[in-house]
């Protein structure tokens, strides 16, 4: 069965880094689209990032532009956020999903890892 495992949360300081992984098991992981995203108690879910079947092609939220890096490794089916220059807006609950074109949707997700950026 599908399954998404993230991982790599946890307590930073702000301006502080972290690198979040999600490992991939249960599909053909290079063909599907995968997607990262967060959630705070007051904003609910919001949309941090994006990267396509080969990782040539990724997309950010203007709020993580320029400090959030995502990238793929299709033979360990693991999916990446790098966080850098973090600031206390970025404490959040952080999920991978995978986008299927079937329903133009997220169809699976994880269980999410803890961020919390504080001094």
């Amino acid at each position: 069965q599908v399954q998404l495992v993230e991982s790599g949360g946890g307590l930073v300081q702000p301006g502080g880094s972290l690198r979040l992984s999600c490992a991939a098991s249960g599909f053909t992981f290079s063909m599907f689209w995968m997607y990262w995203v967060r959630q705070t108690p007051g904003k609910g879910l919001e949309w941090v990032s994006t990267i396509d079947f080969w990782g040539s092609s990724t997309y950010y939220a203007d709020s993580v532009k320029g400090r959030f890096t995502i990238s793929r490794d299709n033979v360990k089916n693991t999916v990446y956020l790098q966080l850098n220059d973090l600031k206390s807006e970025d404490t959040a609950v952080y999920y991978c999903a995978r986008f299927t074109m079937a329903n133009y949707g997220l169809d699976y997700w994880g269980g999410g890892t803890p961020v919390t950026v504080s001094s």
